[in-house]
């Protein structure tokens, strides 16, 4: 059995709406850019994008923020950039769009031309209660065939702190398995830099790893983390081949099924990976074409319905993770979130 990556939560370059935003993304954006092999001119393109995004956000919303991150899935690298704001959202997306529209466009560019720019792109607004735009730039310029189990997630430190203790990964798994994902959200005890050693660790025993089953697989999480203050973590694996869920946990991970605008939660265990471990029990259920797995910490409440965010399920699981963070975020904690969504064919 072999295993691969692939994606993982990186570090996430946060930028808060004042003044200096635009100078500060586009600094930072190309920086990131460049260090995963970007050309010159894409490089610009990426500076180009989130220039609008920060002008945006200062010019049309109550309050936001930038995130900027690298990311590495199956081999290539990218930047992603997220722009997410409280409010006003927008009326018409499908207007905004479209080049020449001034009403969410300040640059000339236009909200449809970051669309045209980036290799994939996507937006999601709630009237009333905020938008998320997020735009992806691959090193290699290809946008991948669309895979029936889409993968992404967005961690966020809590005030005060540059390092998050919340972290996740996906591997993919190969031979008889071929196919399947092992997902991974976790939750290291506190804050700042000892909590996002903790992470580090179980991502490190989750890669590692050359168990299938989720139980297992925690187990292993669990001897990375000895000696360490500990995590609650959640494994998943998403099995194709029978379209089910095989989910355990310990400790205080929200897990749920959205399908049809309904939500099923999937159960954890009280317990302390790497320090008190129960023993683990997996559930196992049905994850048909059109369903969306979301695993998060306990730094978002845990008291949000699928109905209060129409439309956002059939979108690209960074969108969906940066709309739930957006609108459930506990200001006091670090945030978390992980998401997969089973395309419809």
């Amino acid at each position: 059995m072999t295993t691969g990556i692939v994606a993982e939560a990186g570090d996430v370059h946060w930028l808060r709406a004042d003044i200096a935003l635009a100078a500060a993304a586009r600094r930072q954006a190309g920086h990131l850019a460049r260090a995963v092999g970007l050309s010159e001119e894409r490089a610009a393109q990426v500076e180009l994008c989130v220039t609008e995004m920060a002008t945006n956000l200062l010019k049309h919303a109550n309050d936001g923020s930038l995130a900027l991150r690298v990311v590495r899935s199956r081999g290539r690298a990218g930047v992603e950039c997220l722009s997410l704001d409280n409010g006003p959202g927008i009326d018409d997306v499908g207007r905004a769009l479209r080049d020449g529209t001034s009403g969410y466009g300040s640059l000339g560019i236009g909200m449809g031309a970051i669309g045209r720019l980036a290799d994939a792109s996507g937006i999601h607004s709630l009237p009333g209660r905020g938008t998320v735009v997020c735009a992806r730039f691959w090193s290699d310029g290809r946008t991948a065939e669309p895979e029936t189990v889409a993968t992404g997630g967005l961690t966020r430190p809590i005030t005060g702190e540059q390092l998050c203790g919340d972290t996740w990964a996906v591997r993919s798994l190969d031979g008889p398995s071929a196919g399947a994902l092992l997902l991974m959200m976790c939750d290291g005890l506190g804050h700042g830099p000892l909590a996002a050693r903790v992470g580090d660790q179980a991502r490190a025993a989750f890669r590692e790893s050359r168990h299938i089953g989720p139980d297992a697989v925690l187990r292993d999480v669990h001897q990375g983390l000895k000696g360490s203050r500990g995590a609650a973590v959640a494994i998943a694996l998403v099995d194709m081949t029978d379209q089910r869920v095989h989910f355990t946990g310990v400790g205080n991970i929200t897990a749920l099924l959205v399908h049809d605008d309904r939500r099923n939660g999937l159960l954890s265990m009280p317990g302390i990976v790497g320090a008190q471990l129960p023993r683990p029990r997996t559930q196992a259920t049905a994850f048909p074409p059109g369903t969306a797995l979301v695993m998060h910490s306990d730094g978002l409440s845990d008291r949000w319905k699928p109905l209060d965010f129409p439309g956002l399920f059939a979108r690209d699981p960074s969108l969906v993770a940066g709309q739930l963070l957006n609108q459930n975020a506990v200001r006091r904690d670090d945030a978390g979130i992980l998401v997969a969504l089973h395309r419809p064919s």
